[in-house]
């Protein structure tokens, strides 16, 4: 990530979310600070979209209770909680001393990407600023696609390796949650339920972190109410640069969707439902129109192939051999194989992959004839898509 492009998303982050005001928190009992998380509708901010407030009430029936707070980021195409925690470290752990104390816990133990040196720099001396008394440590964990995922972020604080299951990690009472649902945690803690609802949609309350790549004059990170239309949420980073035929939505577990069905829809999972997609990562990318969409989803099939967690068959022959069609344009092979692949994964990889590559053969159908006939949209156009390790915020 360049200085330039990292100073202008500082600058498109809202101040409400990363208020740099640190008021003491409000002293009141874990029922009604559960009780009130409740009552604010947040859900996990994280991707999946599961009710906060369900997940602390399961962790805090637990015996010895722990705290994980999820910084780790491993989608390339994201940098929102990045942001979040070079920005304002202080906010996110009152959220989790906030969280630990609901469910009971003594310790908290904070995950980044190892490739996010300055990040971790900033929230190890944020919390020698402090002295709420908590058992708080950092780690560094593997800068891999799957290391993120609850279960295989567990394992591998454990000492094991970072491989994703479909385990539930708060049924055993580990609360796993991202830095932006717990920084949500401290400032509904702080002013209530009420003043959180009163952004977003009745529905899906609330703000989000979105980061806007792409043909947009100031890629970044952004701050919106839920229900903000797509359209006016890139007018936030700046606008268009060119009219674009296509927006991947929600990262590389997304999906790529047609511009004109969903420009001037509301940013939310109901919206998105229809054409197939929701907010997942909240990623949203403008592909340039003279981008080779299929070129950028064959790149990134083959970066999710080798990022599989090598633990079942979906993920260690079925993904290579999903991108090996997609190169070769392999069309009726790739829906043979999606059967084949999805839902019998040992996690969620295989599954979010495949969504990825339906969604290019559907979206780009008209590309996969161009390819066919010699010729390309795009190229010479450089890569849109990031690849790799979560990018270091500077």
């Amino acid at each position: 990530m360049s200085a330039a492009v990292a100073a202008e998303a500082r600058e498109r982050t809202s101040t409400r979310l990363l208020d740099p005001d640190r008021s003491p928190l409000a002293r009141r009992s874990r029922r009604e600070l559960l009780a009130e998380i409740e009552a604010s509708g947040l859900t996990g901010r994280g991707g999946a979209a599961f009710p906060t407030a369900r997940k602390l009430a399961a962790v805090a029936r637990a015996d010895k209770p722990v705290v994980v707070a999820n910084g780790t980021e491993g989608e390339p195409a994201s940098w929102k909680d990045k942001v979040l925690l070079a920005e304002n470290p202080h906010l996110v752990i009152d959220g989790a001393i906030i969280a630990a104390r609901i469910v009971g816990a003594r310790e908290v133990v904070f995950a980044v990407g190892r490739a996010n040196r300055t990040v971790r720099r900033r929230l190890e001396h944020a919390l020698m600023e402090r002295s709420d008394g908590a058992r708080i440590s950092v780690h560094a964990v593997p800068d891999r696609f799957v290391a993120g995922e609850e279960s295989a972020l567990v394992s591998s604080l454990s000492g094991g390796v970072a491989k994703p299951t479909m385990e539930k990690p708060y049924r055993r009472g580990v609360l796993v949650q991202n830095v932006e649902t717990l920084a949500n945690v401290g400032l509904i803690a702080r002013r209530g339920s009420d003043w959180f609802r009163r952004r977003g949609t009745a529905d899906e309350p609330g703000t989000v972190l979105v980061t806007i790549l792409g043909a947009v004059a100031r890629p970044g990170v952004v701050e919106v109410d839920l229900g903000t239309p797509i359209r006016e949420v890139i007018q936030r980073a700046g606008g268009l640069t060119a009219v674009p035929r296509t927006l991947l939505v929600g990262g590389y577990f997304g999906t790529w969707v047609r511009a004109h069905d969903v420009l001037d829809l509301p940013l939310s999972n109901a919206a998105l439902a229809p054409f197939g997609a929701s907010l997942g990562a909240r990623t949203v990318v403008v592909l340039p129109p003279d981008a080779c969409g299929l070129a950028e989803s064959a790149r990134v099939a083959r970066y999710l192939a080798e990022e599989g967690a090598g633990q079942c068959g979906p993920c260690v022959f079925g993904l290579p051999a999903v991108a090996d069609a997609l190169e070769r344009l392999e069309v009726d092979r790739l829906r043979r194989l999606a059967p084949q692949i999805t839902g019998r994964g040992a996690c969620a990889h295989p599954n979010g992959a495949t969504r990825f590559v339906a969604s290019a053969v559907d979206v780009f159908a008209d590309e996969i004839e161009r390819h066919r006939a010699g010729r390309c949209t795009g190229p010479a156009h450089p890569p849109v898509l990031p690849l790799g390790a979560s990018r270091e915020w500077r």
